[in-house]
């Protein structure tokens, strides 16, 4: 049913893409070009990775606080390389209270150098660190080319700033980041299989010595950066002066770590488990697990479709009661598959006189009918089986996707559908700039057995080539 509503992803998938976003109800434009107003079942979503994911940052060491949205220009510039990178994206105000301002601020589009400011605050002695910082905030990059949850000039963030005695502490913690938090959270919650490795100079974040990423392909083969751990050296800590007195009574520079994850997963969800009906949430993100429907009013179907719910929350499945039986059954039907509920239990006085009701699932697919007493059980087992079958699909996909080659011209029409793969030593630099010209880009470099590579120069080093969103 829900075919006929959105746009195929073969004809048109940034088409299809916007409009799982607007008919699944996730989010809307805002009223100034390239913001998002995100919506009640959207941003239930949110809620769901965000608080699975800032249990395993805290889990990690971290805690969170929160710094402001304005930061002063003066910060900026006392960092060349990062203002250097973020400049084109700055909002600047210049007049409040109907005032001009004496200084400029910026409206935060990371927070690197305001964080910076308090580390150096905060952190006088070698007992003082490591010092773990998280916020949840919201940051402004004013787009050029917005798309919602992909790239808007507003968007809602986690991000981690850390201050370490040694560089192998710093790059330690990132990489636990990187490999412990951010991987397993993609992978076990999102259901989203990730390339872990590290990025090349070039793609490098503007002012870090090491850009760890994680990147993900999307049905129409593209990737998705969909995290990133930075190791900065000592290039915060020497422009903002965040040193610590030594148990040798030394003073001594902090290493220094970032790392943050967004709103963007809430694309990647889409592209990656999306199909022509609309969006897939993966059982154990999804807000709703299970929907009980009432398809048309009878003798005792309200209350049976209550006592269905209530056995299925009493058993730990986040369930919901759809009652609306002033509207037409298939219209909730619809948009049950467009927001990618992954079970509906549909409760009708024909199949309850038998003692019965009809599980669809939506990952899966197909509909069948259950017995009473064997609801919980059925919708239980569906759920584990489709979280871990959308996660084997989306691996399947990547996987027939990426192509091993040896020469420049392979590798751009493998990224034509997919990824290549081809190794780093023979690529370079040179052939990086080369591939940029034609919108191919390295998404990072890993190692055969998909570890993460010490150093950009490592022998056996692959690079992972493709378009990228």
């Amino acid at each position: 049913m829900a075919r006929s509503v959105l746009t195929p992803q073969a004809q048109d998938f940034p088409r299809w893409y916007q409009d799982v976003v607007a008919k699944a109800e996730l989010a809307d434009n805002g009223p100034v070009r390239g913001t998002m107003v995100v919506r009640p079942y959207g941003y239930s979503i949110w809620e769901r990775m965000q608080a699975d994911m800032d249990a395993r940052i805290k889990a990690a060491g971290a805690r969170n606080a929160y710094f402001p949205l304005f930061i002063p220009q003066s910060y900026l510039t006392r960092e060349a390389e990062h203002v250097q990178g973020f400049s084109p994206e700055l909002a600047v105000v210049t007049h409040a209270g109907g005032k001009q301002l004496e200084e400029p601020v910026v409206v935060r589009p990371t927070s690197e150098t305001v964080i910076g400011e308090y580390l150096a605050k905060w952190t006088q002695s070698y007992r003082d660190l490591p010092l773990l910082l998280n916020q949840w905030a919201n940051v402004v990059r004013w787009e050029l080319r917005p798309r919602v949850f992909l790239r808007t000039s507003e968007f809602l963030w986690q991000e981690g700033h850390t201050a370490h005695a040694t560089e192998q502490d710093a790059r330690a913690y990132a990489a636990r980041i990187h490999e412990q938090v951010y991987a397993p959270f993609m992978r076990e919650m999102l259901a989203m299989p990730v390339v872990l490795g590290r990025k090349t100079a070039r793609e490098r974040f503007a002012g870090a010595v090491n850009t760890l990423a994680l990147e993900s392909m999307m049905r129409d083969g593209k990737a998705l950066q969909m995290g990133t751990s930075h190791e900065l050296g000592q290039n915060f800590a020497r422009a903002f002066d965040i040193t610590y007195l030594s148990e040798q009574g030394r003073q001594e520079l902090c290493w220094t770590t970032s790392w943050g994850t967004s709103t963007r997963m809430i694309g990647g969800l889409i592209m990656a488990h999306g199909d022509d009906a609309g969006l897939r949430v993966p059982p154990r993100l999804a807000p709703v697990q299970a929907l009980v429907t009432v398809v048309k009013d009878g003798e005792g179907v309200q209350a049976a479709a209550r006592q269905v719910l209530d056995d299925l929350v009493a058993a730990g499945v986040r369930a919901e009661l759809d009652d609306r039986t002033d509207t037409p059954f298939g219209r909730r039907a619809v948009d049950a598959e467009l927001k990618g509920i992954p079970v509906r239990v549909e409760v009708g006085p024909r199949d309850l006189a038998e003692g019965s009701v009809t599980v669809v699932r939506r990952i899966a697919g197909g509909k069948a009918p259950v017995a009473l007493g064997a609801v919980v059980d059925t919708v239980v087992a569906a759920l584990d089986e489709d979280h871990q079958a959308l996660y084997d699909e989306a691996l399947a996909h990547r996987d027939g996707r990426t192509h091993d080659v040896g020469t420049l011209d392979e590798a751009r029409e493998a990224a034509a559908t997919g990824w290549a793969r081809m190794p780093w030593a023979d690529l370079g630099p040179e052939g990086e700039a080369r591939l940029a010209e034609s919108g191919v880009t390295v998404r990072c470099l890993t190692m055969p057995d998909g570890t993460v590579p010490p150093a950009d120069d490592t022998p056996g080093a692959l690079a992972v080539v493709g378009r990228a969103y």
